[in-house]
């Protein structure tokens, strides 16, 4: 058999098992879409699933950031910069990874959704992007136990929102909260230093 009849079965069957993989995991996030969104005790939580999904599209990250600038100090207006820059960041990365990848929403794939969403991919979750990444920026720039607590909880039941409101499957929330942090960790040095050191 000739190189290329070699490298034409190899390939084949790459993309043969690479298919039933994501086949695999397809079906395994659909099971976990539909008990969560299913589940009775979640049911009697809906209110607070809605609020956590509301406050994800920044709004309680706006707060924070307007809190800071009212009754904080130079350095915590500053820091408010640093998470501005950090956002715009996350946000840009997010949105060109469900451009590339173009996973339709579970709501699109047969589920019907339980809110209103502002655009067709699912992959990987934005609001879960931002949560992660402003709570890892948080609790570097403000490390006491209870602010760790209080945004990674909140971070968490933003994730698990998408899923329970079928925006979202859950390797989009790990995606998303593994992007943002990543994006928090190597952002914050950089507009760390570009903006505590510059003369404003």
């Amino acid at each position: 058999m000739s190189l290329g009849g070699c490298l034409s079965r190899v390939f084949g069957k790459t993309e043969t098992l690479l298919d039933r993989f994501g086949e695999r995991i397809l079906l395994a996030d659909e099971y976990v879409v539909d008990w969560l969104s299913g589940h009775p005790l979640m049911g009697r939580l809906e209110v607070l699933w809605v609020a956590a999904t509301q406050l994800g599209d920044g709004y309680v990250w706006g707060v924070l950031g307007l809190y800071l600038i009212l009754f904080g100090n130079r350095v915590d207006r500053l820091n408010v910069l640093v998470g501005l820059g950090v956002i715009m960041v996350e946000i840009t990365v997010f949105r060109a990874f469900k451009a590339l990848f173009a996973r339709p929403r579970p709501a699109l794939a047969g589920r019907p959704p339980r809110m209103w969403y502002l655009d067709t991919f699912a992959f990987p979750s934005g609001h879960t992007t931002v949560a992660f990444g402003m709570a890892y920026l948080v609790t570097q720039l403000y490390p006491t136990v209870l602010t760790v607590a209080a945004v990674y909880l909140l971070a968490s039941a933003i994730g698990i929102s998408r899923i329970y409101l079928r925006d979202h499957y859950l390797i989009d929330v790990i995606a998303g909260g593994t992007l943002g942090t990543v994006i928090a960790y190597v952002m914050l040095p950089v507009f760390g230093q570009l903006i505590h050191t510059a003369r404003w």
